[in-house]
């Protein structure tokens, strides 16, 4: 099929949105398919579309939809979607997600999320990482430091990108905790929150926006990595870690939870940084404790495998062609 696949990320961002188009181009045309990548739509002919981000993608649907309309249409939910504009911007979200002929989640517990009617159009697909061959060896110098914990992510409030930094500063003297934070700033604000942070804070290190080559070898450096987000749709960086064998450390949230299930031992209560502080603790000080989390996401790591999410991509598509041909 020729498919054309809508992003609001622009090439060369390292968003999650671009990430995620890039390797479903690739999954896609390993599968037989041509797939267009682009930020805008005019109306072009395709085979099927796929559009990321159900609110942000608004326009390009509805002119996908008005153009062409007998044609298949998959609508991936980012969780901003899910968690914020279904409530902020219902018309324009909603319209998305009932246009679509398939729903794509990031994430086991969407369906909880989404309105009923909507939920036999869901395809869960957990996004694949590489595995560990992929990531370098530790440093010496890194582990010299301490006891390496890694934040990745852009910072921005639905990341609480800070959350364990503050933690950090509850932690008792013997700690050895080292906060190293790695993602860009959303805003001058975010970036002074950071900076004043660091300066104040001698657990803490922001690194700024690293490429993937740098990002895997402070993974690889690091003992635990924490997901402090307020929302997530599905974080790939989970998926990143749980193939690396590196254990996580995850607010409770659904996006979370989807991915890791609800028996995981690594869980904080969201924002609650007295909370995260003292599971960091633990993990330092408990080496059983650590090598549980450790088995957990090593368990886990068969979730996110390149192939179940070329599958997951196919049936999604698959059943998008199905329900258009019986809409016609």
């Amino acid at each position: 099929m020729r498919i054309t696949m809508i992003t609001p990320a622009q090439p060369g961002s390292k968003a999650g949105n671009r990430a995620t188009a890039e390797r479903w181009e690739t999954l896609l045309e390993s599968a037989g398919h041509s797939v267009d990548v682009v930020t805008e739509y005019h109306g072009e002919p395709c085979d099927a579309f796929i559009a990321l981000h159900a609110w942000r993608s608004v326009d390009a649907i509805r002119k996908f939809r008005t153009n062409w309309p007998e044609r298949p249409l998959i609508v991936a939910l980012t969780g901003t979607d899910i968690y914020r504009h279904q409530q902020e911007f219902p018309e324009e979200t909603l319209y998305s997600m009932e246009a679509a002929d398939a729903l794509i989640g990031l994430h086991s517990l969407v369906a909880r999320d989404i309105p009923t009617e909507l939920a036999d159009k869901l395809t869960t697909l957990y996004q694949s990482a590489d595995g560990p061959e992929a990531f370098p060896e530790p440093r010496k110098k890194a582990q010299e430091r301490g006891f390496g914990v890694c934040v990745i992510g852009h910072l921005r409030e639905e990341k609480d990108s800070l959350r364990a930094a503050y933690a950090a500063r509850l932690l008792p003297d013997d700690s050895r905790i080292q906060v190293v934070c790695a993602g860009k700033a959303y805003n001058e604000d975010w970036r002074a929150k950071a900076e004043q942070e660091m300066a104040s804070n001698p657990r803490f290190q922001w690194l700024g926006e690293l490429d993937k080559g740098d990002a895997r070898q402070l993974m690889a450096d690091s003992l635990v990595m924490v997901i402090s987000s307020v929302m997530e749709g599905g974080a790939n960086v989970v998926s990143e870690a749980c193939r690396a064998g590196l254990p996580v450390i995850a607010s409770d949230i659904p996006g979370n939870v989807g991915l890791l299930g609800n028996d995981y031992a690594g869980y904080f209560p969201v924002g609650k940084e007295r909370a995260l502080a003292d599971l960091l603790y633990k993990v330092e000080q408990d080496p059983e404790f650590l090598g549980t989390l450790k088995h957990q996401v090593s368990q886990l790591a068969g979730h996110f495998m390149p192939e179940k999410e070329q599958a997951a991509l196919e049936q999604a598509l698959r059943q998008a062609v199905q329900r258009c041909s019986e809409r016609h």
